[in-house]
């Protein structure tokens, strides 16, 4: 079993609400890419999207059988909000905030990172792809 992986995730809308997608980028420590995730979600908003990258991408990594993971995102309030900094006002986010945090609690350990977008250019590569895919 992979003892630390890395998790990098994006999600997007074109227009907020409007067609909206996720990248996500499993990697390990040594950035090898273990899996990828490009998917296209229907109507949401930036912010949901986010949120749906984020479990989508812990969702595979629980399925890896990864106990501790360090997780990017380029979505300042998801991360500020998945650490407790930022409480949930949102009532559409909420929803997505409890099931995510509730499968965050599955791992031994977790970090949430915030970093800029280009310095997650893949998993923003692979939102915009499942659009471009969806948009033809």
């Amino acid at each position: 079993m992979v003892k630390t992986l890395i998790l990098r995730t994006d999600g997007g809308a074109r227009g907020n609400p409007g067609s909206a997608a996720i990248g996500v980028v499993i990697e390990d420590k040594t950035g090898q890419e273990i899996k990828t995730i490009s998917h296209y979600i229907g109507e949401a908003t930036n912010n949901q999207a986010e949120y749906k990258a984020i479990y989508a991408g812990l969702k595979a990594a629980k399925e890896i059988g990864v106990q501790e993971i360090i997780c990017y995102l380029d979505s300042e309030l998801v991360v500020k909000q998945l650490k407790l900094e930022y409480k949930v006002k949102d009532k559409e986010l909420a929803p997505l905030f409890i099931k995510t945090w509730n499968l965050a609690q599955e791992f031994k350990e977790i970090k949430f990172i915030h970093v800029p977008r280009e310095r997650n250019k893949r998993a923003d590569w692979l939102v915009n792809q499942a659009l471009d895919k969806y948009e033809k």
